[in-house]
């Protein structure tokens, strides 16, 4: 037998094998093996707080956001390396001049209803945003088109007055269905409750206090996600949220820099759980109410910061996994400008500019006081995130040292935003924003958004920042963006209307049986419809 014929068996043998391995494979997937993405299980996390409103035009809470993520589609998203790519618009094309975008959209999308989706429920959404009557604060990036078509069915078309760049990135807001809520009195909307979009996921069930249910959307135009049911439970405590994570209960939640650095570093907690930790879009800061005479002075906020050891809140309560924020973007960002005025921890300073304002101890109680009223005031934060009431804590000593007497509010999230932030019924808040790769500020600072339930609440106007914000948002060269965005963020530190806190990583844990999941600049959850359970570490049936 000669070479040619050994090499000719081996051949034979080798197809034989692979058509073996492919036949296993496929027997593998349809059983359920841990060899590719397969549908089942249940995914479980909890939030602090009830979901304000499940309409996402009328929705400004975190609760509320993370679900409506799930539920609804826009035409775009931010892909894992925050470029944008399309969702419900397969493409577009922006015009020469960048005033006008032309989408072409997905065909054969449907509502979880079953009704079929058009660019008339687009069309629908952006004159819903800019009507005066809708209650949103998320209107201002749609007042920038000029007009509006649906020229068919599935061709959405905007132009711009003027450039706009925040514009391809504005239309990932949530598009509404048509067929539900055209002539509807939008607040009055039963979708509030129970939502229909075109999302991965359905709504199902919601127990006020205890529950909300989303289920897989089998019709999800981009293909059915993999794990079979999202629970959301309503647990206002981070310590609790724990004890149930431990337990079983929770399959994923933030952790906060104790439980990441004291409590998880066992070997079963490793075994059962993977962490992750990355720099978040988001920062925490002590806001001053504006419209109370006690804050109306540059110089009395200007004191409060410098009598505010934020790297003591970074070490004693983010136990270092953190940064000192000096305004509203994060360090590692293109747009963020470290020459500005740190007004470091000085207590010194702080007595001295508050003495600038007035402000003594003329009776010797150790509070100071100005025409006969000392310098007390009450900061309120949100129950069940402990890292902003340990800051309220540490804050409120430092304070103290100053001459200056803080009360400290906790107050549970629903009442928190209807009682307090949204009517602007406080003196100073502690709480957090979260952003993203844009950095138009426009909704947050400019002095126009200052009225009922709109961002601006603490009640900022400063003409040069509007100018600024209304500038960055008109040029399309980041060079240009940058000199504006770095100016503001010069005159936010010089007039503190917050005092920008911390930065703090993002420490998500998930149960090790979720697999696909990919860090990355996103994070881990923009993939969240790609994670999947092998079947036999799945824990519960649908």
């Amino acid at each position: 037998m000669n070479k040619q014929f050994w090499s000719f068996i081996l051949f034979v043998l080798l197809l034989f094998l692979a058509g073996c391995e492919n036949r296993q494979q496929q027997e593998d997937v349809s059983r359920g093996d841990s060899r590719g993405p397969i549908q089942g299980d249940t995914f479980i996390e909890a939030s602090i707080g009830e979901p304000n409103n499940l309409l996402p035009v009328l929705a400004s809470d975190s609760a509320s956001s993370d679900i409506n993520g799930l539920v609804y589609s826009g035409l775009v998203r931010y892909d894992k390396d925050l470029k944008l790519e399309g969702e419900l618009a397969k493409e577009w094309e922006i015009s020469e001049d960048g005033l006008t975008i032309t989408f072409h959209l997905r065909k054969g999308v449907k509502w979880h209803d079953g009704a079929p989706f058009s660019s008339a429920d687009v069309l629908f959404t952006y004159r819903m945003y800019v009507d005066p009557e809708t209650p949103t604060a998320y209107a201002e990036s749609y007042r920038q088109v000029k007009k509006a078509e649906a020229p068919d069915p599935y061709t959405f078309k905007v132009t711009y007055e003027k450039p706009y760049a925040p514009a391809l990135g504005s239309w990932g807001l949530a598009i509404h269905p048509k067929h539900l809520l055209e002539g509807k009195v939008l607040t009055e909307s039963e979708l509030s409750r129970s939502p229909v979009g075109t999302g991965p996921y359905r709504f199902k069930e919601w127990r006020t206090g205890e529950r909300l249910v989303l289920t897989a959307n089998d019709d999800y135009f981009e293909g059915r996600p993999n794990i079979d049911r999202v629970v959301y439970r309503i647990i206002p405590d981070q310590s609790t949220m724990f004890l149930e994570l431990q337990a079983g209960g929770l399959d994923s939640m933030g952790l906060t820099p104790i439980q990441y650095t004291t409590q998880t570093d066992t070997p079963t907690f490793k075994k059962n759980f993977n962490r992750y930790r990355y720099i978040a879009f988001a920062y925490t800061y002590l806001g001053y109410n504006l419209k109370r005479d006690l804050f109306k002075a540059k110089r009395v906020r200007q004191a409060l910061t410098c009598a505010i050891d934020k790297q003591e809140i970074i070490d004693g309560v983010l136990l270092g996994l953190g940064q000192a924020a000096t305004g509203p973007y994060k360090p590692d960002s293109w747009v963020y400008n470290d020459n500005v005025e740190k007004f470091s921890y000085d207590p010194a300073r702080a007595k001295k500019l508050l003495a600038e304002a007035g402000w003594e101890d003329s009776d010797g109680d150790g509070i100071l006081d100005k025409d006969g009223k000392p310098f007390a005031f009450t900061i309120v934060t949100n129950q069940g995130n402990d890292l902003r009431v340990k800051s309220g804590e540490i804050i409120q000593r430092r304070f103290r040292d100053v001459g200056i007497d803080v009360k400290l509010r906790v107050i549970e999230w629903a009442t928190f935003l209807k009682e307090f932030i949204n009517p602007g019924n406080f003196d100073a808040t502690i709480l957090g924003w979260s952003s993203g790769p844009e950095p138009d500020q426009y909704n947050i600072w400019h002095s126009s958004k200052t009225g009922p339930r709109q961002l601006n609440f603490i009640g900022y106007n400063n003409p040069e920042v509007d100018d600024l914000l209304e500038k960055g948002r008109r040029t399309f060269d980041q060079e240009e963006r940058g000199r504006y965005y770095g100016r503001f963020q010069e005159i936010l530190a010089e007039d503190q209307p917050y005092t920008f806190l911390y930065v703090a990583e993002a420490l998500p844990v998930v149960a090790s049986r979720f697999q696909g999941i990919e860090p990355a600049a996103a994070g881990i959850t923009y993939n969240f419809r790609d994670w999947y359970v092998p079947k036999e570490m799945q824990k519960y049936t649908r």
